[in-house]
């Protein structure tokens, strides 16, 4: 069994996680779901001893989970962690070692597998020539290969097709049989609901739900039922005990006022229409994570802060138009004023005006750069 007692973790300012107590039993896949953000990542990372909590205890089989846990724990991370240079088997032997395998050892319990996934060709290939498909099949594999007793899977079907999904089920299934203990975390909602046995929800680093999946949704069944029939349902709407009614022609969902009769609608219904199902409506996961998850981190609008404009005496570009206007400028008054001090002629004057015109010139290119620095803050 798996145990996480008063957990907390922050990071500066932001409190990852804020005091999540879970109890995951052997056998039995337990998903893990949330929003981005929601404190999921630094959870999973402090079961696989990566991150140290800063306070609570996480204990596997009553011991806390320390470097001895290494060689009895599978890690799947989001990020994948490939070296795509390097060929297939020696990947898969090079990782099975950090777990205490042998080379004899690896090889023997990867070739049924590779066999399995349709990787047995591909053995002494380079990661980069395979799919994304592929490649998770094989993080997948190295993650599991030592038969660990806790395994931590974060997007297990990610890039994966129909097909492979389904054989990847198949196996997390022997898994669960064989008494492991599964921590199953993913974004996509039905795969949460179709795999786990229990799962929890968080946000803001807090658990928000928790229970199976048939639970949490009826927990949140609503008072509607939903017929669908043939003939003309108009009248539905009109049933005592029926709040509202939503019709097509062949269905209609009605929400029903607290302590209607449904024996009592189902009756009248089948007076007047021909019934091909009548059922409550049970939202989905799916749904639920939004209406929870959608009304607790709703944020108003704040109003933006004033912004400063950037000092042009900051910007390198606009320094350097600034300085070298000044020098040009200066070197154009001084010999000025060297050329009038003699018996000057039309020539001497050429040198003087030059360089006070390509100043100028700068001082232009300055300005222009200073509004437009301005204009670029404001936007």
């Amino acid at each position: 069994m798996l145990e996480l007692e008063h957990v907390s973790k922050s990071f500066d300012t932001v409190r990852a996680v804020d005091d999540i107590s879970l109890a995951i039993k052997a056998g039995e896949i337990f998903g893990l779901i949330g929003p981005n953000g929601a404190g999921k990542t630094t959870t999973i990372r402090m079961i696989a001893g990566i991150l140290q909590p800063d306070s609570g205890s996480i204990r596997f089989n009553g011991k806390p989970i320390d470097e001895s846990m290494k060689n009895r724990m599978g890690y799947l991370p989001e990020e994948r962690g490939l070296y795509k240079k390097y060929k297939l088997m020696d990947t898969i032997v090079y990782f099975g070692s950090l777990k205490g395998m042998t080379v004899d050892q690896v090889k023997e319990k990867a070739r049924p597998w590779l066999e399995r996934f349709g990787l047995a060709g591909y053995a002494n290939r380079k990661l980069e020539e395979l799919s994304k498909g592929n490649q998770q099949k094989v993080q997948f594999l190295i993650s599991t290969l030592h038969d660990p007793d806790l395994l931590i899977l974060d997007e297990l079907f990610a890039g994966l097709d129909p097909l492979n999904q389904e054989m990847m089920n198949e196996w997390l299934h022997d898994m669960k049989r064989g008494g492991k203990v599964i921590l199953f975390s993913t974004h996509v909602m039905e795969q949460a609901e179709n795999i786990c046995d229990r799962l929890c929800m968080i946000n803001k680093g807090r658990i928000v739900l928790e229970g199976s999946p048939t639970d949490i949704r009826r927990q949140y069944t609503q008072d509607k039922v939903r017929i669908e029939f043939r003939g003309d349902g108009s009248f539905l709407g009109s049933l005592p005990g029926v709040r509202n009614s939503v019709c097509t022609d062949s269905a209609v969902e009605l929400e029903l006022e607290p302590g209607a009769d449904l024996n009592a609608i189902l009756a009248r219904a089948v007076q007047e229409i021909e019934i091909s199902r009548f059922e409550r409506v049970v939202p989905s996961l799916h749904q639920i994570f939004i209406d929870v998850v959608g009304n607790s981190n709703h944020v108003e609008k704040a109003t933006p802060k004033p912004v400063r404009p950037v000092m042009a005496a900051t910007d390198p570009a606009a320094k350097r138009l600034f300085f070298s206007g000044l020098f040009l400028l200066s070197f154009g008054i001084v010999a000025g004023v060297i050329a009038v001090s003699g018996t000057p002629g039309i020539e001497d004057f050429i040198a003087p005006v030059a360089l006070t015109a390509a100043g100028l010139v700068r001082f232009l290119q300055y300005t222009r750069r200073k509004k437009k620095l301005a204009e670029d803050r404001r936007s």
